[in-house]
């Protein structure tokens, strides 16, 4: 495969809906109530998942692109504090972080002066390619748990 088809293939692959629900359907239509409500047996609730999946592909990205890149504290820094939003307009600021940092890593890798396979500077041998397909990987399984969450919640529709 050529170098702009790869670009291509893997910039599609971040916001991949073919096989699985797209992340706007899956954030969209969460009632306010339900946004801060763990199910009946589940560790986390929606909000709580949004923010882990907005959290860590932000450092992701961070890592991928910032030299001066500080590594995080495990669980603390990838996790919110508490189940519920801490304001009304929370939930719609974190899908729009989520968005703008998920269209940050497209053209990161979209961009052809990104080097796909050069192991990161600051990095223990990580590439761009890895991160971006790191990406991907934890946005989907975290999406499917949220689609889960939704459904126990009965704030899932499928579309």
């Amino acid at each position: 495969m050529d170098d702009k088809t790869i670009r291509d293939y893997i910039t599609r692959y971040l916001d991949w809906h073919e096989a699985h629900a797209h992340w706007g359907d899956v954030f969209r239509g969460v009632p306010q109530k339900a946004q801060g409500t763990r199910p009946k047996g589940g560790p986390h609730s929606p909000w709580e998942i949004l923010e882990h999946i907005r959290l860590a592909q932000h450092d992701i990205l961070d890592f991928s692109r910032n030299p001066d890149y500080a590594e995080k504290d495990w669980p603390a820094d990838y996790w919110p504090a508490k189940p519920a939003p801490p304001s009304p307009d929370a939930w719609e600021k974190s899908v729009k972080a989520f968005e703008k940092d998920l269209k940050e890593m497209q053209k990161l890798v979209a961009d052809p002066k990104t080097d796909l396979e050069k192991p990161i500077p600051h990095g223990s041998g990580q590439t761009i390619m890895r991160e971006a397909l790191l990406v991907a990987d934890h946005n989907a399984y975290h999406l499917g748990e949220l689609v889960l969450v939704r459904r126990l919640l009965g704030c899932w529709k499928e579309t």
